[in-house]
């Protein structure tokens, strides 16, 4: 059965769970740092990931409180399910003193109800090493259909300077540039991004900076590659997502050229490591982010199940 608000978990624990607003991201993201720094990435991935999920993935198409929801334990942060990611798709982030119990799983069933309206299935991903997450997910009737990311990893050191073809300027994003951005946006990703909606969605919300947009301009004034960088100063690390380049300049080393330039910005911040994942089947980017020095660390699954709403 799926709590309601003020419900008695098995672990004698009361939680409630509310809309997600604005103004918890900031919260949200220490605490989850603070969860990192005590028990490893293994069941959390770089808080970055939590604006680019909350905002980038689900992209107004429903308020954010229906599809966002925060699980509190007497005021401390104890849950973070962010639902309907690509429709169908949910993520649940748990305090770590609730990995595998039964607060968990409520969670998780919580997300498949709002996530499952009209949907045939609910998907989720699990790391690889997360074997708590996977006990719960098969526990439930999820059941794992496919390897999802490759994460990676590279030090902060011994970075080469960053080297465009000649004409190509790498620089920061600016608000001005939303109707390039989401340009290049569609054809990277074969997404349907406007860009007022790009600029009203993504970069006017909570947690982006335009400052840690960088892109590629073309000498003829295109955006022609772009990505957006992440810090966790708590834990030191940085990260990468998205990064894509338009369909016109594929081979010309712009991701590589602004991955440089960032990873020397985040260097200069005191950050020593920076990850970055990519879908396990996505050859040129493995081969792109091994060149810069990464490392697979972990890879994560997808479990799936069909909807019971």
């Amino acid at each position: 059965m799926i709590p309601a608000l003020g419900d008695v978990n098995d672990n004698g624990r009361m939680l409630t769970m509310r809309p997600y607003t604005d103004a918890d991201l900031p919260w949200i993201q220490e605490t989850v740092a603070e969860w990192i720094a005590g028990a490893g990435r293994c069941a959390y991935d770089h808080i970055g990931e939590l604006p680019h999920r909350i905002y980038e993935n689900i992209r107004g198409r429903r308020p954010t409180g229906e599809v966002v929801h925060v699980w509190e334990d007497g005021g401390r942060l104890a849950g973070l399910t962010v639902n309907t990611r690509f429709e169908n798709a949910f993520d649940v982030f748990t305090a770590p003193d609730l990995r595998g119990s039964q607060a968990e799983a409520d969670m998780i069933e919580a997300a498949c109800e709002t996530t499952g309206r009209g949907e045939d299935e609910v998907l989720t991903d699990v790391f690889d090493c997360d074997t708590a997450r996977i006990e719960v997910l098969e526990r439930l009737g999820f059941t794992r259909f496919r390897t999802w990311d490759d994460v990676n990893e590279a030090a902060l050191t011994d970075l080469p300077a960053p080297s465009p073809p000649a004409g190509f300027t790498l620089r920061a994003a600016r608000l001005a540039d939303a109707d390039e951005l989401a340009r290049a946006r569609n054809s990277a990703f074969d997404s349907e991004w406007t860009g007022a909606q790009y600029r009203d969605e993504v970069m006017l919300k909570p947690g982006y900076d335009v400052e840690r947009e960088i892109v590629a301009e073309s000498p003829e004034g295109r955006i022609a590659s772009f990505l957006v960088y992440w810090v966790d100063r708590r834990n030191a690390i940085g990260h990468f997502e998205p990064v894509g380049t338009h369909a016109d300049y594929h081979r010309l080393g712009l991701a590589r050229a602004t991955m440089l330039h960032a990873m020397h910005r985040m260097r200069a911040l005191g950050l020593t490591t920076v990850t970055v994942n990519h879908n396990a089947d996505n050859v040129p980017a493995r081969r792109l982010y091994a060149a810069l020095g990464f490392k697979k660390t972990h890879e994560t699954y997808g479990y799936r199940r069909p909807s019971r709403t």
